[in-house]
């Protein structure tokens, strides 16, 4: 039977550790990555991909500083915008010319996506997301003279831009996307978690933040009514001890347990815990089925055989 499927695909399968992030690089990653995705096409299913671009917006936002003494720069939420119109076209072709190679013929768009937040959101009076290059101190103070700006000492690295991550609250285009996937069209979409917009008197602008990805695949998922979502990461399973001797990897938890391991600092919020986090927001607005497990379990997790499954 025909399942609508979310997958969100972590930033590692498009450049992954150790790696310089050429084209070259991303290009290989992502051919690598959309097999276990085709097969899942070709069973019937109709697809949904996001996928996060935070190494890409953050080089994209040097080019700006650079060379902003030559052409304008542009503001944030433009960039998450160009972003995804690039990491949406590479995706998007490799996917095409491997159904082509299968002779699979299911058309592939990508959805240049804006997710709403609340102007009111918390996360706008305390920024926490680092974003772009590193700066010593005294970088730092010649840019202070001109912008006002928030940074944070990164991990002894120098010193970042912080930009605020509120909660998506909506995807502005759902309906667009619900009526690709009505004709069968796999659809590529919030990259990066979509362009944060805030909504005033009707009217969308684009405001200076980062929102999670998972998050907003999360919402996505809900307002779409899937089947399925799947949030994909570096692991197969999601455990508790983890890279201890006393790992134990999970099969299934509740959210109740879910909560419980996250108070317990089982799921940092750098790595695992924004993905149980959404996990539970998918379940708690009416999602049915949520896995986390990584690309290449893929298969094997839709068939029960692996992956952590989040349940109320």
């Amino acid at each position: 039977m025909s399942k609508k499927i979310v997958l969100a695909i972590g930033g590692n399968a498009i450049i992954k550790e150790g790696q310089k992030g050429t084209l070259e690089e991303q290009v290989q990653n992502i051919n690598e990555s959309v097999e276990p995705v085709i097969d899942l096409i070709e069973q019937g299913n109709t697809v949904v991909i996001t996928h996060g671009n935070g190494p890409q917006v953050g080089n994209t936002l040097i080019k700006n500083q650079v060379a902003e003494s030559v052409v304008p720069a542009f503001p944030l939420d433009v960039l998450d915008a160009e972003t995804q119109g690039n990491l949406g076209y590479l995706i998007q072709q490799a996917f095409r010319n491997k159904m082509v190679e299968r002779k699979i013929n299911r058309p592939v768009a990508t959805i240049i996506t804006q997710s709403v937040v609340s102007k009111d959101d918390a996360a706008f009076s305390n920024p926490t997301k680092p974003i772009g290059p590193f700066y010593t101190q005294e970088e730092l103070d010649k840019i202070l003279e001109t912008e006002e700006i928030s940074y944070v000492e990164d991990s002894g690295r120098g010193y970042r831009r912080v930009v605020a991550s509120p909660k998506p609250v909506t995807i502005v285009e759902k309906e667009a996307i619900q009526a690709l996937l009505d004709k069968e069209i796999t659809v590529i979409t919030a990259g990066g978690g979509g362009i944060p917009v805030v909504e005033e008197n009707g009217m969308l602008k684009g405001t200076d933040a980062v929102i999670d990805k998972d998050f907003a695949s999360a919402l996505l998922a809900a307002e779409i009514n899937a089947d399925y979502l799947f949030i994909l990461t570096g692991v197969e399973q999601v455990a508790i001890h983890f890279g201890t001797p006393q790992q134990q990897n999970l099969f299934e938890m509740t959210v109740e347990e879910a909560l419980r391991y996250m108070d317990e600092g089982h799921f940092p919020k750098g790595s695992m815990g924004p993905k149980i986090e959404a996990a539970i927001m998918f379940l708690e607005k009416g999602g049915k089925n949520v896995v986390i497990t990584s690309m290449d379990k893929l298969q094997d997790a839709l068939e029960g055989k692996t992956g952590t499954r989040v349940t109320l």
